[in-house]
């Protein structure tokens, strides 16, 4: 079986349904490959293959709210808690004492979430496209956002619930997913007043790159036709949620041996700050077993698709050490 792809789902009891992509001998070490928005499991497909061929059973979940996965209703249900959880219940069910984990966006948050509630169960962490940043002890992150970027700001509108989805459907998945994952830039993403989500009639879809075809792009967008967006909104919708949550661990550190990737064309990378904090030793003091931070040149945020032959190198040469 390693070399078939297979699909199942888990009920994660207590929990929800969760779908899995894996690849690889059940026996072998496990790395679990968690997707970011507006993606599903689908976004590790260039991994994959690559690393079940190197020895391991890769496992690549569709979070909640996403692909074949439940999606609970209710905004309260997509908090960092809830998800790690989810993820806890995974690895237990995989039948594992510890995993390799890969994250990205979303899932690197949750990454460092499952790194930071449960060290245990990690063996070793590769995160890409957002590092951990610290909880923040006066400032909430909606409104410090709204502050810095205005009203505009994506982030900030999708706060308004029903609104954005409103707009998403108005607009269509298809054109919603494209323009998402081909339109960030290294400028923050400043939505336009009339049109903001990319709705105008008058206006062309963006063109492709050549690392995304058309039917990924149509993968995707049957996806979310067929759950909604909002359980992947919800995920922002949290922040101030979390914020709350995270109290109890304001002065943790992530503590495992942790690889870290970003590109330079990264929207993340180039927000106001996060250079500095990258490279100045912040982000080594918060993460102390950083062991290697590579900014590849010319690539955006989507990395693990842009570049999937060498996302998969550096996953492999990392975890191979553990």
């Amino acid at each position: 079986m390693e070399g078939v792809t297979r699909q199942r789902i888990l009920e994660l009891k207590g929990r929800l349904n969760m779908n899995i992509v894996e690849k690889g001998k059940e026996e072998d070490p496990v790395v679990v490959l968690i997707h970011g928005f507006p993606e599903t499991s689908y976004s590790w497909r260039h991994q994959m293959s690559g690393i079940a061929q190197r020895g391991y059973h890769v496992v690549a979940p569709d979070l909640r709210g996403f692909g074949e996965t439940d999606v609970p209703e209710g905004v309260h249900n997509y908090t960092i808690m809830h998800v790690v959880g989810d993820l806890v219940s995974l690895i237990d069910a995989l039948d594992k004492e510890k995993v390799f984990v890969v994250g990205h966006d979303w899932g690197a948050v949750m990454a460092w979430g499952l790194a930071l509630f449960r060290p245990e169960k990690v063996k070793a962490l590769v995160n890409l496209s957002v590092p951990y940043n610290q909880r923040h002890p006066f400032f909430k992150p909606i409104a410090a956002l709204k502050a810095a970027y205005g009203k505009n700001y994506y982030i900030v509108k999708y706060q308004e619930v029903e609104v954005a989805e409103n707009e998403f459907a108005r607009v269509g998945s298809r054109i919603i997913v494209r323009n998402l994952i081909t339109g960030p830039n290294p400028d923050p993403p400043i939505l336009r007043e009339e049109y903001p989500f990319g709705g105008n009639p008058l206006e062309k879809e963006h063109s492709l790159p050549p690392w995304i075809t058309e039917q990924d792009i149509d993968h995707y967008a049957t996806k979310f036709e067929k759950t909604g967006f909002t359980g992947g909104l919800n995920y922002y919708r949290c922040l101030d949620i979390n914020w709350e949550l995270m109290a109890p661990w304001q002065e943790d550190k992530i503590r495992v041996p942790t690889k870290f990737i970003i590109g330079d064309e990264d929207l993340v990378y180039n927000m106001p700050g996060n250079k500095d904090y990258i490279h100045n030793g912040e982000f080594k003091r918060l993460v102390p077993l950083l062991q290697d931070v590579i900014i590849m040149k010319g690539v955006g945020h989507f990395i693990n698709q842009e570049k999937p032959e060498e996302i998969t190198n550096h996953i492999c040469q990392f975890i191979a050490n553990f």
